[in-house]
């Protein structure tokens, strides 16, 4: 190691400043510059404000490694105001990520390394797709949360800072990220649990697309934050109107953050004044290109060459990157050997541990879950909540909760112990800090995006329930976790008119629709006990996509599958749609296509048209995602082409069904919403009986016999 290396020592609390970082961060204003204005578009006015921030979080405390993006010993940064992501690009690249000057000149272009929205998966050391405003500040607090379970499963016993899965989660949090109800929501459990492993550094700056925001918002953030339990924090950048001035109180206030017990903020009074003086705190500064007439100013004022664009001088980019290369092999090597003590000390945890990181499951883990004998009626809901009793047993990396509906959803394992903050035990309900159950609060929002920051951290893997219609507060987390392809699992109860007397306000009739309208996102809706085991298991086994189990408040026959019941197995579950009853002795001259408790509408149906002569076979459709992913021949042998009469019957709005039934067929659903009464009562009032059903397929069968 040279004797700078060594003066720059990754634990060093006081900062270091020569003058060859003072270059590199004007570098980096001039970059953000550049890159706006060759792309027409973006915010430079972030990543120019910000570059000193920055530059000093991933070159000097950001535990990292540019050459193994996923190393598992580093930390966590998440970019939470995604519409600036040219503030991380340019930090990667001096870093010496996988990112060249040509990306950086490709920023926000089609195929480009560099969207104008950070992805997951698409360019190296980005953690998580922040798109939405507000979702990574969620995120990191489920990546707090995922890193204190993960190490109270494989290191209990390590005193703070002594155990190889001790990080930190940093998030750079703009105004707008505050702004938001989820940031009220997350940063509230985040002190309820005392998450010390998680730094907020909030770009206040009083900037928004439109204006100064002074009068779009009055309170105290400060005062926010510090009634949520965290420990806050205040360096001012505006005083002396160079930003950066001021960078050794940063840089304490983040050491110090880092070192606390409790989640931390550190709010960074700004300006939007670079990098266009005569804009000062103007909206338009927030995403306008400079143009060539204000480009060349922040570049003169440092003293680079205004001609030149997107130019990094080669003493400048050897010294970022060389710097790093020595901090991150001080850590790794620091952190390798803490990582080989604990495998040593603890093999059956090593053993565990590697599973996790693979995704893999344990050997015949299916044989914990359970089989519900026939002539029960029991609510998908609460064998749903048996699934998760049994499987928590055999899968420790399964864990979560719900939004404060425990008693409805069914979705605490009964041997789990709760995740609750240090003295938050008690009698009633027992835990510790590394428990596996979470209670979210009534807070749905946070909820979803907890979840996707869980799944981000990896090894370990995250549920959460609630009832269906509130999917709608949690739906840009599930948006976005289709679009990561993350294992999530979304367990919503109340899944149809079946609530009864609770409402309209509480039942779902839009929801199945809208949620299978959103790319990569499975819908599950199990027709009674056995296929909602099946669901469960498919989905467990299942790790590249997030999935909603959409689950029955009301209580539904356990069906009778033996041989001579005429009904097929839960098996066909996995395959998305199955032939659960088949048209007796002839080929089906009708199809009777149904979802979740509207089964055992389809099968009466089929009871009553048996008697008239007709030949009718009943599919159970659980899921149509994945039943489209199976090969065209089992498709067609379920859903024959030739067999035009079709019905569909799902207590919802029809929408997709019709491309199902096609010209000839009907579909039964629900297109408005019910009233209170009791559910067997709307069922009738709606027309969802097996009457209606069994006229539908009379009038389907009759259609196509008359059109070719």
């Amino acid at each position: 190691m040279t004797e700078y290396g060594k003066q720059q020592s990754w634990r060093r609390t006081a900062l270091l400043w020569p003058a060859i970082d003072r270059r590199a961060v004007d570098v980096a204003r001039a970059l953000a510059v550049d890159a706006v204005d060759t792309a027409g578009h973006g915010r430079a006015s972030t990543a120019v404000r910000l570059a000193p921030a920055l530059y000093v979080l991933f070159q000097r405390l950001l535990r990292h490694d540019p050459g193994d993006p996923g190393w598992l010993g580093r930390d966590r940064f998440i970019l939470s105001g995604g519409q600036a992501g040219l503030t991380l690009y340019i930090q990667l690249y001096l870093a010496g990520y996988a990112l060249s000057l040509d990306d950086l000149r490709a920023f926000g272009t089609e195929g480009s390394r560099t969207p104008a929205y950070p992805e997951h998966g698409h360019t190296p050391g980005v953690e998580a797709t922040t798109g939405p405003v507000g979702q990574g500040l969620g995120n990191a607090v489920g990546m707090a949360m995922a890193a204190r379970r993960e190490r109270g499963l494989l290191h209990p016993e390590a005193a703070p800072g002594e155990s190889p899965f001790d990080h930190t989660i940093w998030v750079l949090a703009s105004d707008g990220d505050l702004d938001q109800g989820l940031s009220h929501e997350a940063c509230s459990l985040a002190g309820d649990h005392d998450l010390g492993n998680l730094v907020v550094l909030w770009d206040d700056n009083r900037d928004s697309g439109d204006s100064d925001r002074a009068g779009a918002r009055t309170d105290d953030v400060v005062a926010r934050f510090r009634s949520y339990g965290w420990d806050v924090q205040r360096v001012d950048w505006t005083e002396t109107g160079h930003h950066g001035d001021a960078l050794p109180a940063l840089h304490s206030a983040l050491v110090e953050a880092r070192a606390a017990d409790r989640p931390s903020l550190v709010a960074l009074s700004t300006t939007t004044d670079r990098p266009a003086p005569a804009g000062r705190n103007a909206g338009g500064v927030y995403g306008d290109a400079l143009g060539a007439v204000e480009a060349p100013a922040p570049k003169s004022a440092t003293r680079l060459d205004p001609e030149r664009s997107l130019h990094v001088p080669e003493d400048v980019l050897a010294h970022t990157r060389q710097q790093l290369v020595e901090r991150s092999r001080e850590q790794r090597v620091e952190w390798d050997e803490r990582y080989q003590d604990w495998r040593s000390a603890f093999p059956s945890r090593a053993v565990l541990f590697d599973r996790l990181c693979t995704r893999a499951l344990p050997v015949r883990w299916e044989d914990c879950l359970p089989e519900f004998a026939t002539g029960q009626h029991l609510a998908t809901g609460r064998a749903s909540g048996e699934v998760l009793s049994a499987v928590g047993r055999v899968l420790p990396e399964l864990w979560g909760g719900s939004a404060d509906l425990a008693g409805s959803t069914d979705a605490m394992m009964r041997e789990g112990s709760a995740l609750v903050p240090e003295g938050g035990a008690t009698e009633e309900d027992p835990g510790h800090r590394d428990g596996g159950t979470l209670h979210f609060g009534v807070r749905e929002h946070a909820m979803g995006a907890i979840l996707n920051g869980i799944a981000l951290h990896g090894g370990t893997r995250p549920y959460g329930a609630t009832f269906l219609v509130m999917s709608d507060h949690m739906r840009p987390s599930v948006r976005l976790a289709a679009m990561m392809g993350l294992p999530v699992i979304y367990v919503w109860i109340h899944d149809s008119i079946g609530v009864g007397e609770d409402g309209p306000t509480q039942q779902p009739v839009e929801h199945l629709w809208s949620l299978r309208g959103i790319p990569g996102l499975d819908v599950v809706r199990p027709a009674d006990a056995n296929e909602t085991v099946a669901a469960w298991r498919s989905i467990i086994e299942g790790t590249g996509r997030p999935a909603g189990l959409c689950l029955s408040r009301q209580a539904l026959p356990v069906l009778d599958r033996s041989p001579q019941s005429g009904l097929a197995s839960a098996d066909g579950v996995a395959r998305g749609g199955y032939i659960l009853a088949e048209a007796q002795h002839t080929d089906p001259e009708a199809l009777l296509i149904a979802t979740g408790s509207e089964v055992h509408l389809a099968l009466d149906a089929r009871r009553i048209l048996q008697r008239e002569g007709y030949a009718a076979r009943v599919v159970s459709m659980p899921c149509l995602e994945w039943f489209k992913e199976q090969s065209r021949d089992y498709r067609d042998s379920v859903l024959p082409p030739d067999v035009r009469a079709r019905v569909s019957v799902e207590a919802g709005t029809a929408m997709g069904w019709w491309a199902i039934v096609g010209d000839a067929g009907k579909a039964i659903g629900l297109e408005q919403f019910a009233g209170a009464a009791p559910y067997q009562r709307l069922y009738r009032r709606h027309g969802l009986t097996a009457e209606r059903v069994a006229a539908a397929v009379r009038s389907s069968v009759a259609r196509a016999r008359r059109t070719p």
